[in-house]
């Protein structure tokens, strides 16, 4: 079933006496149904990518991911402390040495 995007309808949702008065004084009463939608679509989107990493999950176990030529690309790789040097420097700077 395919549902046409911008189209609205009516609806009828309980919420607590003060939820509707938190989302009043961020939004107004003319801004609810906007806030609500927008929150509504924000959740679906994170359940949906929740449900993919599900199904996804280990599906690189025991392999590398394409493009990283079989070398380590990590953070640190060949170089244990690649950016302490740099963080030194930034330091000195600031405290005016």
């Amino acid at each position: 079933m395919s549902v046409q995007k911008n189209v609205s309808t009516r609806t009828h949702v309980i919420l607590p006496v003060d939820v509707v008065a938190d989302i009043d004084k961020l939004v107004g009463k003319r801004g609810r149904s906007a806030f609500l939608t927008e929150l509504a679509q924000r959740e679906i989107k994170l359940r949906l990518q929740r449900e993919v990493l599900a199904e996804i999950a280990g599906a690189w176990e025991g392999r590398r991911p394409p493009g990283t030529g079989g070398r380590s690309r990590g953070v640190g790789a060949g170089n244990p402390r690649p950016r302490l040097g740099r963080l030194r420097n930034s330091n000195r700077h600031r405290d005016g040495k």
